[in-house]
């Protein structure tokens, strides 16, 4: 072989090897307790639930505007609760189109995107509280096989929730044995594809208790916890029981409160558990600052409650003022 055509070998050689870095380099990624930016620098997510990709295209909110606002509202990550009964209904690659779409309006706007399996129930059982959780387990690797293969190239996409809201209340068992276990092999699954990805576990009691990890953690690297402590899951003065049921893992693994949020008692939608006012807004955000927990706030949409909107308008309900005005005092 000619010394000019090593030569050549070794500089393609070395371009892939940066491309490989680099591509590396580029993504969001867990350093002890913390996320770590492309940058070398501590991210805190702070952002906002979407309902749901299909429901705002058949609403005709998919669009830039609806990007646009969530930008100002000081959002640095949004996340997509994609639901399995409106997956099917509009067919999965219509709908990974539109979310196609959706995360090059997010990367416009600086937004990192959360892509979310959004059941609720025992996966194990696949037993759900409502039709429109309805998956398996089959279902549900394919959904994670198809998301890590489609954005294996695409860093904006950080964070894989693997599952919304796991719980055993009326669902049939299941242990955290097994349920840690069920969320191992799907973070494999992931990695297969995209060994990039942070994936995102949950516990029971619809996502709110993390008690289990401290004695038997996710046996994978990259990987946070997700907790959604809506405000009447525990009575006032609430900072020590959150500590104790998710709070604490903070200290050891990055936490993402995925869900939270409130409505009043005589607003529309109002239900347990999301009922209260701006001191449990107050109040968890002091909490979270203190702990370096990131979160996003259901639900930027007008109709699924507790909503941050009232019309597509964008005009703020109650949770909505505090909310738009916490996130863009820390843009």
């Amino acid at each position: 072989m000619k010394k000019g055509t090593i030569l050549s070998l070794l500089a393609v050689l070395a371009i892939t090897v940066m491309q490989s870095c680099s591509a590396g380099n580029g993504w969001v990624k867990v350093e002890g307790n913390k996320f770590i930016d492309p940058d070398g620098k501590e991210i805190i997510f702070r952002g906002l639930c979407f309902s749901d990709p299909v429901k705002l295209v058949r609403d005709r909110q998919w669009n830039e505007r609806y990007f646009d606002e969530a930008s100002k509202w000081g959002a640095n990550v949004v996340r997509f609760a994609v639901h399995p009964q409106n997956i099917n209904s509009m067919g999965w690659e219509r709908t990974f189109q539109a979310m196609d779409q959706g995360i090059e309006w997010a990367k416009q706007r600086g937004m990192y995107v959360i892509m979310d399996w959004h059941s609720i129930g025992n996966l194990k059982e696949e037993r759900y509280t409502s039709g429109m959780y309805n998956t398996t387990k089959a279902e549900t690797f394919k959904f994670w096989r198809t998301v890590a293969q489609r954005y294996k190239d695409e860093p904006q996409v950080a964070l894989y929730e693997i599952f919304n809201e796991p719980t055993i209340n009326g669902t049939g068992p299941c242990t955290w044995t097994e349920w840690k276990q069920l969320q191992e092999q799907i973070i494999d699954t992931i990695r297969t594809y995209n060994p990039h990805a942070v994936c995102l576990c949950a516990g029971f009691n619809w996502a709110y208790d993390l008690t289990p990890v401290a004695k038997e953690p996710i046996a994978r690297e990259n990987v946070a916890y997700v907790s959604h402590p809506y405000p009447m899951k525990r009575d006032q003065p609430w900072e020590e029981q959150w500590e104790k049921d998710f709070g604490y893992v903070a200290d050891t693994y990055p936490v993402v409160c995925t869900e939270i949020g409130f409505c009043l008692e005589n607003e529309p939608g109002a239900h347990v558990p999301v009922m209260s006012t701006d001191v449990y807004g107050e109040h968890i955000t002091k909490y979270f600052e203190k702990k370096g927990i990131s979160f996003t706030v259901w639900c930027f949409d007008t109709s699924w409650a507790p909503m941050l909107i009232s019309d597509w308008d964008f005009t703020p309900t109650t949770q909505g003022r505090f909310f738009k005005s916490y996130l863009q005092s820390k843009k």
